[in-house]
């Protein structure tokens, strides 16, 4: 997720409060959101789910991600790609 410039202390803020919305999803695991090192104001936000319909269903559709909305997106330029993997390290039990 990029950042607007200047913005990164707001983003960081109101994502100390957007977490928690986040968190009370059915079928929310953890969150990792960490800032890029060479640019201050590229963030990766990792969300690990039970489902992928616990996140494109669940949280997509609940209050939740209305706030969640209200809290960041106004912080994003360009508004960031949101996709879904899986992990495939040898010897681990595939999670999304």
């Amino acid at each position: 997720m990029q950042v607007r410039p200047g913005q990164t202390p707001a983003f960081e803020a109101a994502f100390a409060q957007a977490q928690a919305l986040i968190a009370v999803i059915p079928g929310y695991l953890r969150h990792d959101l960490q800032r890029c090192l060479e640019d201050d104001h590229r963030y990766a936000l990792l969300v690990w789910w039970e489902t992928l319909e616990a996140h494109t269903v669940g949280f997509r559709g609940s209050p939740e991600y209305q706030e969640w909305r209200a809290l960041l997106h106004r912080f994003y330029d360009p508004f960031p790609t949101v996709e879904h993997f899986v992990d495939v390290t040898p010897g681990r039990a595939p999670a999304l």
